[in-house]
């Protein structure tokens, strides 16, 4: 990736749950070749698999981390429950999974990271990120649970870690055909797309101003 500032890191999820496939990745494929009005991107797609051991996506990312030293961190995953963008506000210190991860691995009750706070907020300036993605005519919502699975889970370790020290997720919904497999609601990855990359070109220029509020 290009070293320009500044540098903004967009994960993205493998397929999970029994669905072939994952919006994060399709709409990462189409940021990926959007042109960025200020600074790069790079991407990362990260193995549904919790923990820190080899094969987890914490494993996966933290190379990443180090290597590419971004200036925030932007983690996109799968809701197959909204009709909207979702920008998650709140990760908590809780794996309570309703399926198991695919590796095998259904934990409940259990803590992300042990002697953790209980909570922390996202890292990002949200309320502006929000309002260019409804303004490129996509909708959005605040979110105040990023649930208790792998997408809170990442939320949380990356705050935990506090580097970089702009972090946060992003809900997306599923796609039209994951949609007409299992029903629910849905929107194309073109139009998820435009709404994020709305949000990150506001990052962007918050991160080069050093307005961040």
């Amino acid at each position: 990736m290009s070293a320009v500032r500044p540098r903004i890191l967009i994960t993205s999820f493998e397929p999970f749950g029994g669905s072939p496939v994952n919006p994060t990745i399709e709409i990462a494929r189409i940021l990926a070749s959007t042109p960025c009005t200020l600074g790069s991107r790079a991407f990362v797609t990260l193995p549904v698999v919790t923990g820190t051991d080899s094969g987890s996506a914490w494993d996966r990312l933290a190379p990443f981390l180090d290597e590419l030293a971004p200036d925030a961190v932007v983690s996109l995953g799968e809701n197959a429950h909204t009709d909207r963008i979702h920008f998650e506000r709140v990760a908590i210190n809780l794996r309570d999974a309703r399926i198991a991860d695919n590796a095998g691995v259904q934990l409940a009750d259990t803590p992300v990271v042990h002697g953790a706070p209980d909570a922390y907020f996202a890292r990002l300036p949200l309320r502006e990120m929000h309002a260019a993605c409804a303004s490129a005519g996509v909708p959005a919502a605040f979110s105040l649970s990023a649930g208790a699975f792998l997408c809170n889970e990442l939320m949380f370790r990356l705050l935990d870690a506090g580097n970089p020290t702009l972090c946060g997720f992003i809900h997306v919904p599923q796609l039209p055909e994951q949609a007409a497999e299992r029903g629910g609601p849905a929107m194309d990855a073109a139009t998820s797309a435009r709404g994020i990359q709305a949000a990150l070109e506001v990052l962007a220029a918050r991160i080069a101003t050093g307005v961040l509020a």
